[in-house]
């Protein structure tokens, strides 16, 4: 398992824009043969700071994930909403058992 959470501030008057393209790339990674979680959480004191919580199988999962049309149209489409730049940090899965 790969699993991630993603770290992204945007900017105040982006959040509704981010929010729609986010509803998108979400629905399109779902339906990932190898994705096993994609949770977009939004920071309850802070509304312009996002997590999103990604599980997939694989590395290679992972990798097939960059390559999907839903994934490059968000990266495009939120680069300019972006506060700083997001990143990433990766988790080692230790319960459940897998």
């Amino acid at each position: 398992m790969k699993v991630t959470c993603v770290h992204i501030r945007v900017k105040p008057e982006n959040v509704n824009d981010f929010l729609d393209a986010m509803s998108e790339n979400h629905r399109g990674t779902i339906k990932e043969p190898g994705n096993v979680r994609f949770d977009v959480l939004q920071q309850s004191d802070d509304p312009c700071r996002f997590m999103i919580y990604e599980v997939f199988v694989s590395e290679e999962a992972v990798k097939a994930h960059k390559e999907t049309a839903h994934y490059l149209k968000w990266r495009d489409t939120v680069k300019d909403f972006m506060a700083e730049d997001r990143y990433g940090v990766s988790y080692r899965l230790i319960m459940p058992a897998v």
